[in-house]
C-alpha cells in the first residue's frame, strides 16, 4: 500500500464544481490541501453524464461560479441553457485557470476513510491501495453521483450493450438504424428520448411514472442579454440568494385561486411559452394548496393532450401527481416526439418487465427485442456515493449504518461521532431543491472559514452534537412536511430506491432561510457543534 509523503489540512473526494471550488478556496487561506477523484477529469456529474440531449436545467448565467468576479464575465455562454459538453469544458477551463490540476490525483476512487481519534486526523484509502492523511475530510461527492440500476434480472444476458444514462460511453453511442429500448422517463430519459428517436429505427420507452415537463425554450444566448446580465450581474446574485430555490425569477405571491380562470390560463400559458423552471412560479400557494396546484396540473394535462396525437398515449404521458413534488423536467421536444412512427410508449404498471434477456427486454405480456438498451433510471440520491464508502468516525461504526433507517446531519454539513469530516450538500440542506451552484459555494465557503478558524485557534477536532443534529433533523422533517411538497413519492426521499428508507432528504425551507441559519451558528462560535484541543 502506497501511503502519501504528505499529511494534509483537507483531503477532497470528488473534483466537480465542489471539490474544484474547495482546493482553490483552501489555497486562498493557506490551507494545504488534494484532491482524490474518480474519473479520469474533473467535472462531476458532468463528466459522466455525456448522454445525448444531456443539459442543464438552470439556465446558463445563473449555473456558473460567482466567486470570481472576473471568471463571470469573462466567460461567455453559447445557449440559454448550457449542453454537457459546454458545462464540462467550463468545468476544465477553471482547473486550468486557478492552476488547480496539480491538486488532484485522478482515478483514486475511495474505499473506505477513517478517523483516528489519537491523532486526530483521517486516513482515506483508495481502491488502487493508495492512502492519504489529512486533518480534515470533505466529501464533495454530488448529490447525484451514484447511478440507479434497477432490479432487473438477465442484464448480462443481453446480447448488445446496455447503456446508463449516468455512465454514458465518451465516445458516444452510434443509434443510426438500430432499435432502441430506453427504461425510465425521468430526467435524463426526458432529455436523451427525442435524440435517440431522431436516430434510431425504432425507440422502444418503458415507462413506470410520468414525468411532469416543461418546454425549455432553448435558444442561442443573445449576446446583448448577456452583456446585459454582466453589467448588473451583483443585482441578480443577491435577488437569486433571496429566492427560496436560489434561482432568479418572478416569483408570484398571490393566490392561483384569487383571479379568473382566464387570467390564470393566460399566466401558465405566458410561462409555458417563456419556459424553465420559474414556471412554477406563478402563483405562490401551488405547493401549498391543493386546490391550486389542480390549476396547474389540468393546464399541463391540456398541454399533453393538444400535443400528442394518440390520446391514449397522451393519457399515459399525464402525471396523476402533484407538480412541483418531483423536480420539474425541463425538455426540447419530448412529449411531440410520441408523434413519431418510430416511438412506441409502454406502461409498466399494466405490463412489468419480467426480465432481460438475449434479445431485448421481456414483460408480462410481450417480448421487446432491441439492439442497444439505455437505463435511464437515475440516481441513488443524496446518500447513495456516501453510503458506497466505508466511512467510519470516532466511534468505529460505519456512516452507512448509522444512516441505515434513513440520513440525519446537522445543516447538512456534518453528523455526531464524525469529527472533522464535512459533506458538501449533504442531507438536511437545501441542495437540489436550489440551484446547485450558489448551494455548494456557500457550504465550500461556510466550511473552509470553519476549518481556517480551527487552525488559528490550534483545535483538533469540531464535530456536530448529537442534539443539534437531532434538532435540526426533526426541523428538516418538520418543514419537508409544509404543504405538498412531501406527498409525492420521489428521490427526494428515496423511493426510487428498493429498500432506501422513506426520508425527506433536502432542507424545504428554503435557501435564505437556510444561509441564514449557517451564518448564525458560525458567527455564535459555531453553535451545536463540539470543539477540542
Amino acid at each position: 500500500m502506497k501511503k502519501s509523503d504528505t499529511e494534509y489540512d483537507v483531503a477532497i473526494v470528488g473534483a466537480g464544481f465542489a471539490g474544484l471550488y474547495l482546493l482553490h478556496r483552501c489555497r486562498q487561506l493557506g490551507l494545504t490541501a488534494r484532491v482524490w477523484e474518480k474519473a479520469t477529469g474533473v467535472g462531476g456529474v458532468w463528466f459522466w453524464n455525456r448522454y445525448p440531449g444531456a443539459r442543464c436545467d438552470v439556465e446558463s448565467m445563473q449555473y456558473c461560479y460567482q466567486f470570481d468576479t472576473d471568471l463571470q464575465q469573462q466567460w461567455n455562454w453559447s445557449e440559454r441553457y448550457s449542453a454537457q459538453p459546454e458545462i464540462l469544458q467550463y468545468a476544465q477551463h477553471v482547473a486550468k485557470r486557478f492552476d488547480l490540476l496539480n491538486g488532484i490525483d485522478f482515478e483514486h476512487q475511495v474505499e473506505n476513510a477513517s478517523f483516528d481519534s489519537e491523532k486526530a486526523h483521517w486516513t482515506l484509502s483508495a481502491t488502487n491501495g493508495n492512502t492519504l492523511s489529512a486533518r480534515y475530510c470533505v466529501m464533495a461527492t454530488g448529490c447525484l453521483s451514484q447511478p440507479n440500476w434497477p432490479a432487473i434480472e438477465g442484464y448480462d444476458d443481453f446480447n448488445g450493450p446496455v447503456h446508463h444514462t449516468a455512465l454514458w460511453p465518451h465516445e458516444g453511442v452510434d443509434f443510426h438504424n438500430k432499435s432502441v429500448a430506453v427504461i425510465g422517463t425521468g430526467s435524463s430519459g426526458i432529455q436523451s428520448i427525442p435524440h435517440i428517436a431522431a436516430d434510431a429505427k425504432a425507440l422502444t420507452v418503458f415507462q413506470r411514472t410520468p414525468n411532469y415537463s416543461v418546454p425549455a425554450q432553448n435558444a442561442p444566448l443573445d449576446p446583448k442579454l448577456a452583456d446585459t446580465i454582466k453589467a448588473n450581474y451583483a443585482q441578480l446574485r443577491q435577488s437569486a440568494s433571496e429566492k427560496h430555490n436560489a434561482i432568479d425569477g418572478h416569483y408570484s405571491t398571490q393566490s392561483a385561486l384569487s383571479v379568473s380562470d382566464e387570467e390564470r390560463w393566460a399566466e401558465y400559458e405566458r410561462r409555458w411559452n417563456h419556459g424553465g423552471l420559474t414556471f412554477l412560479g406563478a402563483y405562490g400557494d401551488l405547493l401549498r394548496k391543493q386546490e391550486s396546484n389542480d390549476t396547474m396540473v389540468e393546464f399541463v394535462h391540456a398541454k399533453i393532450n393538444s400535443i400528442v396525437k394518440d390520446k391514449q398515449v397522451a393519457q399515459l404521458l399525464m402525471p396523476r401527481n402533484i407538480i412541483g413534488g418531483k423536480r420539474m423536467c425541463v425538455d426540447t421536444n419530448y412529449y411531440a416526439t410520441y408523434n413519431r412512427d418510430n416511438v412506441q410508449l409502454i406502461d409498466l404498471n399494466s405490463q412489468p418487465i419480467t426480465r432481460l434477456n438475449t434479445t431485448g427486454v421481456q414483460t408480462t405480456q410481450s417480448q421487446f427485442d432491441a439492439d442497444i438498451i439505455v437505463i435511464a433510471t437515475g440516481f441513488d440520491a443524496m446518500t447513495g456515493a456516501l453510503n458506497q464508502m466505508d466511512i467510519r468516525g470516532r466511534s468505529g461504526t460505519a456512516l452507512s449504518a448509522k444512516w441505515q433507517d434513513g440520513p440525519s446531519s446537522y445543516l447538512g454539513l456534518a453528523m455526531h461521532d464524525f469529527p472533522n469530516l464535512f459533506t458538501v450538500t449533504g442531507p438536511g440542506s437545501p441542495s437540489v431543491l436550489t440551484n446547485m451552484m450558489p448551494s455548494l459555494e456557500h457550504h465550500v465557503e461556510w466550511i473552509t472559514d470553519c476549518i481556517f478558524h480551527m487552525q488559528e485557534r490550534n483545535l483538533a477536532t469540531i464535530e456536530a452534537t448529537a442534539s443539534a443534529e437531532q434538532a435540526w433533523w426533526q426541523h428538516v422533517q418538520e418543514v419537508a412536511n409544509v404543504g405538498l411538497k412531501s406527498a409525492t413519492k420521489s428521490w427526494y426521499s428515496g423511493a426510487n430506491i428498493k429498500g432506501k428508507a422513506n426520508v425527506f432528504m433536502p432542507y424545504n425551507g428554503g435557501f435564505p432561510q437556510y444561509c441564514k441559519k449557517c451564518h448564525d451558528v458560525a458567527t455564535n462560535n459555531y453553535d451545536g457543534f463540539l470543539k477540542s484541543k
